[in-house]
């Protein structure tokens, strides 16, 4: 018979990383803090993209983190990847959103659904750092309502001509490479959308201005046009129809890496507000001493560790899904809803406990709270996360 431990092994409650987790841990937070911590504050004020950084990053493997090591990566797991963006996001949340939107919404649909010409062509040269990627889902008439989008793309032999307009792409401004999506059969709705891979050198496709955000300032967003971009059919991701089904799994897996960036943004806020309140005194006591702060203390604490544990359960789960096959739709939206409204919430709380000072820009929690803010929004909005989970639940059939 199992020893009592080999049991909750086999059930998957181990609460412990492994030594390979929690050294790729150090060392992801060894390089986050010293190379990305200390200039975080200056490209938050400047908004322009920190190219020599995120050139570090991929030189770690940071682009690539789940990706074989055959295509670039560095063959590490779901997990894994989480720990990074959590640390990553530390020390700054726009890096971590240009980290994730190359982990997850680019490399991860081309590495599961791509074929092994695709996989070498644009997945490699993003893995190792050499190119940008990004996705194009959401139109300025379809953000939540993902089935209604008016991008169309007809065949016509080899290629298919695409026309449409995509918002709010992250990597936009910088992309090499997108996986976009389009309707090739719109009275199918979502049965009709297809995916495919854009190159962004092609005749045709066009950048709008660079947007200016509350928060991840250095992450680049932007709209894109395409105007008759004529788009290989080799180029097509999975099959005609398939579009929405890979769109919804690729979610699936950047509301992980969501809950991950939600997860370090509270964390850095935490530790500020802890260390804030056992230096500053008021009324001949650190303010630490009194039960408002300590108050708020606790619960900050409670709200970070159920944030952890809710998004290293959806990591595990999506790492047990490359073997198994099966969905984790809800445990994804569970962890991004609950990390990314704690962080907002812990964030809020910070800048209370620091005072006038957390108010200002000298402080980084200002910026903290700023960044929080777009967690509860973009790969999904809370209410979206709700309506996901509460179908789920109730066994009701969802799109989603």
């Amino acid at each position: 018979m199992a020893s009592e431990l080999e049991t909750l092994l086999q059930l998957g409650l181990n609460f412990e990383l492994s030594e390979e987790h929690r050294m790729f841990q150090r060392t992801v937070r060894e390089f986050a803090q010293k190379e990305i911590a200390p200039v975080a504050a200056r490209y938050d004020e400047t908004g322009e993209f920190p190219w020599e950084t995120v050139r570090k990053m991929a030189a770690m493997g940071l682009m690539g983190i789940e990706v074989p090591e055959e295509y670039g990566g560095q063959g590490l797991d779901a997990v894994a990847s989480a720990l990074a963006m959590v640390e990553i996001a530390k020390a700054d949340a726009a890096h971590s959103a240009i980290m994730s939107v190359n982990n997850t919404l680019f490399c991860f649909p081309i590495m599961t659904f791509g074929s092994e010409e695709q996989k070498r062509k644009y997945v490699t040269p993003v893995a190792t750092g050499r190119a940008m990627g990004a996705y194009a889902l959401t139109e300025p008439h379809a953000g939540s309502d993902a089935a209604n989008i008016r991008t169309r793309a007809v065949r016509k032999g080899d290629v298919y001509i695409i026309n449409g307009r995509k918002a709010w792409i992250t990597n936009g401004p910088v992309a090499d490479y997108i996986v976009l999506f389009a309707a090739t059969d719109p009275e199918k709705r979502h049965h009709g959308i297809t995916a495919f891979i854009i190159e962004t050198n092609r005749p045709g496709f066009s950048r709008g201005k660079k947007e200016e955000k509350l928060g991840i300032r250095a992450s680049a967003t932007c709209e894109i046009f395409l105007d008759n971009y004529e788009c290989p059919v080799e180029n097509r991701l999975g099959e005609e129809g398939e579009g929405f089904r890979i769109a919804m799994a690729t979610l699936d897996a950047g509301r992980v890496g969501i809950a991950a960036q939600a997860l370090g943004i509270a964390e850095a806020a935490y530790e500020a507000a802890l260390a804030w309140a056992k230096q500053r005194e008021a009324f001949g006591r650190k303010i630490g001493e009194f039960q408002a702060i300590q108050w708020k203390l606790a619960d900050m604490r409670v709200k970070l560790e159920a944030a952890r544990l809710l998004t290293l359960q959806a990591a595990w789960k999506r790492e047990r899904a490359k073997r198994t096959g099966e969905r984790y739709t809800l445990e994804a939206a569970m962890a991004k809803l609950f990390a990314s409204e704690a962080a907002q919430w812990i964030t809020w709380e910070a800048i209370q406990i620091h005072g006038g000072m957390g108010y200002s820009r000298e402080l980084p929690v200002e910026r903290y709270f700023r960044d929080a803010r777009i967690t509860t929004i973009y790969e999904g909005t809370s209410e979206i996360q709700r309506l996901v989970i509460a179908r789920h639940i109730l066994g009701l059939k969802s799109s989603l």
